[in-house]
């Protein structure tokens, strides 16, 4: 747990110092999972800094995103018990957002994106404008993940010695 909280807080200081991170009003992040970059400080962080800080909700098949407006507003979801803002907390399109942080269980250098196979985020971000970065540990860094035609890639890869490079998205 230690190791791994130390090696989020270089991946986030990469994170933090993107222009998109920098330039981005709205931001959907995530709340992360043991196994995923740590970024419950993150959200805490950016929502105290004046940023709009969205996390995804799970409805049924699909995300929908409401604003983060403090730990105590959250409570369990329905997919992995991972904690939501809760019913009522501002809801807004994902056309609405400048910066969305993606986690996954593997990315390439190219912007491919592995998640947990539910499809979730492919769902939300088809078609969206928003910049995509996916945030990963080193060791989730790997030569190439299949993709689909389905499969929505990144704009900006950033791990603990990555800090990314414009994917062409």
């Amino acid at each position: 747990m230690e190791e791994r909280l130390k090696r989020s807080e270089t991946v986030i200081s990469n994170l933090e110092k993107c222009p998109e991170w920098i330039e981005a009003g709205n931001i959907l992040c995530y709340w992360s999972l043991p196994d995923e970059v740590f970024t419950h400080g993150l959200v805490v962080k950016a929502a105290a800094s004046g940023k709009n800080v969205f996390l995804p909700v799970v409805n049924g098949e699909d995300l929908i995103v409401r604003q983060f407006t403090g730990i105590a507003e959250m409570h369990d979801g329905e997919s992995y018990s991972i904690p939501e803002p809760q019913t009522g907390a501002r809801e807004v399109s994902i056309d609405e957002i400048n910066l969305v942080v993606v986690p996954g269980v593997a990315f390439d250098r190219e912007g491919g994106r592995m998640g947990r196979g539910k499809g979730f985020y492919d769902r939300l971000l088809a078609g969206s404008r928003a910049w995509k970065t996916g945030i990963c540990f080193d060791f989730q860094l790997v030569g190439s993940v299949p993709k689909e035609p389905h499969d929505i890639l990144m704009d900006k890869v950033v791990s603990e010695t990555f800090t990314g490079r414009d994917c062409g998205g």
